[in-house]
């Protein structure tokens, strides 16, 4: 495969997929037990549920910012986090994660279709364009996929 476009298209497309250098999305919400999900460290601001929800809703506002130019933006930093520790019912923490990876498939999708130039800025905001909304995703996931396992190894809730 020669062509930079689709070599490019297909290592944006890995690491969004979560097959690089760190655990994927599946494997870092697999298996946590309900009671885990609003445990709350001393000392640490976050719990799981807050760390998936945030994640959920900054992919989300990522993904419709790359493909809407009538998106608004949640309110910085309030609307970028749910209110309480824990899952508001039994379903939020299904409903959540099943979101989260049907919008990472749809940026994945925006990603690999090859009407979508990569490179031009939208036109609107301050410049972006699809290749760094894509980059800011992966950077974002990647960082809270990091906090959420420490939070899960510190709650004695994680397995190598």
């Amino acid at each position: 495969m020669n062509d930079p476009d689709k070599r490019l298209r297909k290592h944006l497309d890995r690491l969004l997929s979560g097959e690089g250098a760190h655990v994927s999305f599946d494997k870092a919400v697999a298996d946590l037990s309900p009671e885990k999900r609003g445990a709350k460290l001393k000392g640490e601001p976050h719990t799981p549920w807050r760390v998936v929800e945030h994640m959920r809703i900054a992919q989300w506002d990522i993904l419709e910012f790359s493909r809407n130019h009538k998106h608004e933006s949640p309110e910085w930093p309030t609307g970028y986090w749910p209110d309480g520790d824990a899952p508001p019912d039994e379903a939020a923490w299904d409903r959540t994660v099943r979101q989260f990876k049907h919008d990472l498939a749809e940026m994945r999708k925006l990603i690999a279709d090859p009407a979508q130039d990569l490179f031009k800025p939208f036109a609107y905001g301050e410049g972006q364009d699809l290749c760094r909304e894509a980059l800011t995703l992966a950077d974002h996931n990647a960082y809270h996929l990091g906090q959420l396992i420490l939070l899960r190894r510190a709650l004695g809730a994680w397995k190598e």
